[in-house]
């Protein structure tokens, strides 16, 4: 798995590309826990080359959830394939979640919020 990240207009993006699974999900871990300590106020995830996701990738995104929302941190994704989507639909993380097809859809559904 490889993570790009960028900040444009308030808003950080991690890119990320690859299988979210138990031996990346540390890596993922310890860049979410950055965004916590930096206390960044809009992260989104671009899941546009993200192929699969397992229970500990989605545990990782919870944790972030949780710990994010003591500074009233947003949190979306965007560009999830089929087969991602899907996993995410079956444990109905996507009523956790603001899951977006675009990083502008992901923005506005935050800023609504």
């Amino acid at each position: 798995m490889q993570i790009k990240k960028s900040d444009a207009d308030g808003v950080t993006t991690l890119q990320i590309a690859g299988e979210i699974d138990l031996h990346a999900s540390p890596q993922l871990r310890a860049e979410l826990r950055q965004c916590i300590q930096s206390k960044t106020p809009v992260l989104l995830l671009d899941f546009t080359a993200v192929d699969y996701i397992d229970s500990s990738g989605l545990a990782t995104l919870i944790e972030y959830v949780r710990e994010s929302s003591a500074f009233k941190g947003k949190f979306g994704l965007f560009g999830l394939q089929k087969k991602v989507r899907t996993i995410f639909d079956l444990v109905r993380l996507n009523e956790l979640f603001v899951i977006s097809d675009s990083a502008g859809e992901a923005v506005a559904a935050l800023s609504a919020k």
